[in-house]
């Protein structure tokens, strides 16, 4: 495993943003879901694109706090722009599971 600093990990802006709006991304090559997230007045509403949908709903999205990148630079994916990376962990199966905070926190906290 190769290690990094300390500083290189503060280069990542790992924030806590909550879902607002969850739809499938039909355009998507594998399934997904296109988020609006909002990461609170500092930052406002971002756009990513997800392939969570082997575990979650798109009703059931709305309203969850999840941690995503917000300082990688946007990336087109379909007639997407994507503007934030959610984060995950893969199971046992391959699917994706959210990485999300245990309990509230104001939106736009920083991951340390």
């Amino acid at each position: 495993m190769e290690t990094v600093s300390f500083d290189d990990f503060l280069k990542v802006e790992l924030r806590v943003g909550r879902v607002l709006s969850a739809e499938p991304f039909a355009q998507a090559r594998k399934p997904a879901y296109v988020l609006h997230i909002d990461f609170g007045p500092e930052l406002g509403v971002r756009k990513s694109s997800a392939q969570i949908t082997a575990h979650y709903q798109p009703e059931a999205l709305v309203g969850r706090l999840v941690v995503a990148v917000v300082n990688f630079p946007k990336k087109q994916i379909g007639p997407l722009m994507s503007e934030c990376l959610v984060t995950g962990f893969h199971d046992a199966d391959g699917a994706v599971v959210l990485c999300v905070p245990d309990k509230d926190v104001p939106l736009g906290t920083r991951l340390l």
